[in-house]
This record gives C-alpha cells, sequence and structure tokens, in this order.
C-alpha cells in the first residue's frame, strides 16, 4: 500500500481559497497513491480561534469540493484533514454550540466515505471547548490497497486524542489495523507528539500514519515530524520541521503477522474489579 503524508506549511498571509487550491494541487500531485492525508484544520488554522467562525463550512463546503475533485483526479483515497464544520441543516449539539472539528475522507470517485467530528477538544477551557462540540463516535473506514495486498481498517482520530489510549483501545476493538491522525501539533511540545504516535502504534499494534502541520500561523510553531510507524515500532518514515511530503510503502501484512507472532492483545485483562 503507498501512502503519501502532506506536512503542509502554511502561515498567515494566505487566504483559505489560495491555501485550499494550493493543496489541491499538491494531492494531484500524488496520483499513484492509495492514501493521501492532509493535517488538521489546515483551511481554517489549527491555532487561528478567531477565524473559526468566519471560515466554518459544511461538509459539502467549497474546501470539500475542492478536496473531493483532488481526489477523484488523482484517483487516490484522500484523508483530507479537518475542517470547521458547521451543518447546513443548523444542527447544535449537546452544548449547544454549531461547531465541531471534523475529518473528511474521500474515495477515488471523490464520494465522502467517512467524516469524525473530533472527541476529544483541545484548550483546557478555552478554544475548542469554548467554540466547539465534541464528537461522541468512533469512525473507521476500509483503504483498498491499489497492488492487491489485504486493505487497511483505517480508524479516524484528531490531534489531542492522541493524549487518550483508550479511544485507540475501542477502536482496535472496532478492527482497527491502521490509525490515521492528522494534526496542528505545536513544536513546543514536538516530543510528546513522536512518543505518543510511537506508543499507540506499540500498545495496539496497528501501524499509525500521523501527519501534523508545519509552518507559524496565529503566533504558534507547529512541530512538523509527520510520521508512519509499524506496530513492531519500527518508523518507516518521518519527516523534519518544514513542509514536506513523506512516500511511503506499507504491507499491511505485518499487523496480523506481528499480532501472530507476539500476541500482546490476547493477554489484555480488563475490564477487572477494583479493591
Amino acid at each position: 500500500m503507498r501512502i503519501a503524508v502532506i506536512q503542509l506549511a502554511y502561515g498567515d498571509e494566505e487566504s483559505v481559497e489560495q491555501r485550499t487550491e494550493r493543496v489541491a494541487a499538491m494531492v494531484r500531485e500524488q496520483a499513484g497513491h492509495d492514501l493521501v492525508v492532509l493535517p488538521e484544520l489546515w483551511s481554517a488554522g489549527g491555532f487561528d480561534y478567531p477565524a473559526w467562525e468566519q471560515r466554518a463550512q459544511a461538509v459539502d463546503g467549497p474546501v470539500a469540493q475542492a478536496m473531493a475533485a483532488a481526489a477523484r483526479d488523482a484517483g487516490v483515497m484522500l484523508h483530507a484533514g479537518s475542517i470547521v464544520e458547521r451543518p447546513a441543516d443548523g444542527q447544535r449539539g449537546h452544548e449547544g454550540k454549531d461547531l465541531w472539528n471534523t475529518s473528511l475522507v474521500f474515495d477515488r470517485e471523490g464520494d465522502l466515505v467517512a467524516a469524525y467530528r473530533k472527541i476529544h477538544r483541545f484548550g483546557f477551557g478555552a478554544g475548542e471547548p469554548k467554540l466547539m462540540e465534541a464528537g461522541d463516535r468512533l469512525a473507521l473506514v476500509d483503504v483498498p490497497d491499489g497492488a492487491g495486498g489485504p486493505a487497511a481498517r483505517a480508524a479516524l482520530s484528531t490531534c489531542y486524542d492522541l493524549r487518550f489510549p483508550e479511544l485507540y483501545r475501542a477502536q482496535v476493538d472496532a478492527g482497527a489495523t491502521m490509525f490515521v491522525i492528522p494534526a496542528a501539533w505545536p513544536m513546543a511540545r514536538v516530543r510528546h507528539w513522536t512518543l505518543l504516535a510511537h506508543a499507540r502504534a506499540i500498545e495496539d499494534q496497528c501501524v499509525v500514519v500521523a501527519c501534523n502541520t508545519a509552518g507559524t500561523h496565529a503566533g504558534h510553531e507547529m512541530g512538523g515530524h509527520s510520521q508512519v510507524v509499524l506496530p513492531t515500532g519500527d518508523v518507516l518514515a518521518v519527516a523534519g520541521s518544514a513542509e514536506q511530503v513523506l512516500s511511503v510503502e506499507v504491507d499491511m501484512t505485518v499487523v496480523d503477522d506481528y499480532r501472530e507472532s507476539f500476541p500482546v492483545l490476547r493477554d489484555r485483562r480488563l475490564p477487572f474489579q477494583r479493591a
């Protein structure tokens, strides 16, 4: 399975329309890959909280339409990162808000095949928790291997979700063999990003495809260091801190083979009785 991870860099000077056009061109350049992945909130700005209200779009809005067309033109499955979603039907969540941090996945025909609303909101009462609703559902999608190898059962999560291992255990129980994790993770804590991605791969015996943001926007330097990690903990590829595209070949038989030869997941003993 050929996977392209687009570690996008952007600043404050580029409009949403300009960035969308540039990103669509980058996606089209990845023709021949099976899966292409973009980072979190690249169109709205991962830390540009004041702009989210104005930049919010529906899941069939201009950004989604541009990404659907790019996926179709390139003939790839595209994880288009996430948008600030405002549902076209006026839906509001349990807290009365009408915005979500929503990831979108398009198939080779440009059809929306999966959407995931970020469950864990970053900001400690500000930022996402103040402005956005929390998602409450898992999202998984099958990613075919164009070379005829086994498909990946890809589970979706986003950035801050990476700090909550119970989410990934639930995804494994739902059949996940791959975790796809777009992010806008800052340079200040990039070591956490790297270590936690390795931990999720090793403890859950899954392939991790982690796509971070580069550049500096809204006063925040992004950490980069996108990576693809195997269940063994081996790193297939890791980016630097600037804009970069990783192109890797992943043999998804590694998941079943490693789970069979080193059957850690069979030895889980939860739930247990508390004292």
